[in-house]
């Protein structure tokens, strides 16, 4: 257990409002570009030589190619410190299966509609060609 030192508050207490946005690397800017908004349909609110992002609902999402730093034979690992997987919410369970329906289509890999165990919320898991998690999850 971490402690905290005398002259710091226990806990900061952040008020916000919800996620900014998310900053997703790739390695390969025009796959990611092509997967992103051609084969999902998100629209590019801005895009650059190297980042483009979209909405996910109010939460912008970036795409960043790569740096001379990315590694260009790195795969994600869910299991390696930092982002496990990027779930982006469905609201009904027709356009849930919809989304399952349409991914098959596309040949992207995916779960199909699968429901978690957990907090018994129906959901689709899906990769992008990095190989990030993806999921498409019921509210």
């Amino acid at each position: 257990m971490q402690s905290t030192p005398a002259n710091t508050p226990a806990q900061i207490k952040i008020k916000t409002p919800g996620a900014h946005h998310i900053t997703l690397r790739v390695s390969d800017y025009e796959r990611a570009k092509s997967f992103y908004i051609d084969t999902l349909g998100f629209d590019a609110v801005m895009d650059t030589s190297n980042l483009f992002i979209f909405f996910a609902g109010q939460t912008a999402i970036a795409i960043r190619g790569p740096e001379n730093e990315t590694q260009q034979h790195g795969n994600f690992n869910p299991y390696r410190v930092g982002l496990d997987h990027l779930a982006f919410a469905c609201e009904s369970e027709d356009e849930l299966q919809r989304v399952a329906e349409a991914l098959e289509m596309a040949g992207v890999e995916n779960t199909g509609v699968k429901l978690d165990e957990v907090l018994g919320k129906k959901y689709v898991a899906f990769k992008d060609p990095d190989r990030i998690a993806l999921e498409f999850y019921m509210v």
